[in-house]
């Protein structure tokens, strides 16, 4: 699976913002080994990515 773009051109909300929690997101999911990393060819970060943009996962943003 590629990143999936046409999501990103369609997405309303701050960019950036997705950018990060897509970042973070792979991170997590690369330390603990998700098996779906396998499945997806190793590709951690367009995994986390469709996450995101399918609502699978959620993110907010923590006031410091």
């Amino acid at each position: 699976m590629i990143f999936p773009l046409e999501n990103l051109v369609k997405f309303n909300g701050n960019v950036y913002e997705i950018s990060v929690a897509a970042s973070r997101r792979a991170y997590q999911m690369s330390m603990i080994k998700d098996p779906l990393i396998d499945e997806n060819d190793g590709k951690v970060v367009s995994l986390a990515a469709k996450q995101l943009f399918n609502k699978d996962v959620q993110y907010r943003i923590e006031k410091q």
